[in-house]
């Protein structure tokens, strides 16, 4: 059996006017902040995208969904994930478990945490014991300590059978 291992990261900014998207989730921050990007900015999907690509050597999101391409303005990014899990067996691999942390000051996520897990299991087409959401604080140090951001770093192992 082959193995591959992919890892990721994304980390948007926090502005007022956007909807806060974490694991396809829409998120109350206590501020009214959401994530600003050229999608719908989810963090966690991205990482989880950039380390499913990372490991079959395929780029990153901004070589598939590039965000100068206005098809791409305002995507939902569990249908970009759909998109890149295609690549993937495509290439006659299968999603064996992700892994994922996101770093955020507010609003606490756990509440949020098995839903999102649910929601990115079924976009891969594996069971949600094979998707790990964690959530922490950056101790109030950096980008995402001052709240300017949320960041995620994720991890992907696939198999060729």
């Amino acid at each position: 059996m082959n193995l591959r291992i992919g890892n990721g990261y994304d980390i948007h900014r926090l502005v007022p006017g956007r909807p806060l998207i974490l694991g396809g989730q829409r998120l109350t921050h206590p501020e009214g902040l959401g994530l600003d990007g050229h999608s719908d900015a989810d963090v966690l999907v991205h990482a989880l995208m950039d380390a499913l690509l990372g490991a079959l050597s395929l780029g990153d999101i901004g070589r598939w969904f590039p965000p100068d391409d206005e098809r791409w303005r305002g995507a939902d990014s569990l249908v970009l994930l759909e998109q890149v899990v295609g690549l993937v067996r495509e290439r006659g691999w299968q999603v064996v478990n992700v892994d994922a942390v996101v770093i955020a000051e507010r609003p606490r996520l756990r509440p949020h945490i098995e839903a999102m897990r649910a929601l990115i299991a079924g976009r891969l087409g594996v069971e949600p014991e094979r998707v790990g959401v964690k959530a922490t604080t950056n101790e109030r140090l950096g980008p995402c300590g001052r709240e300017e951001g949320i960041a995620c770093h994720a991890v992907a192992l696939l198999q060729q059978p």
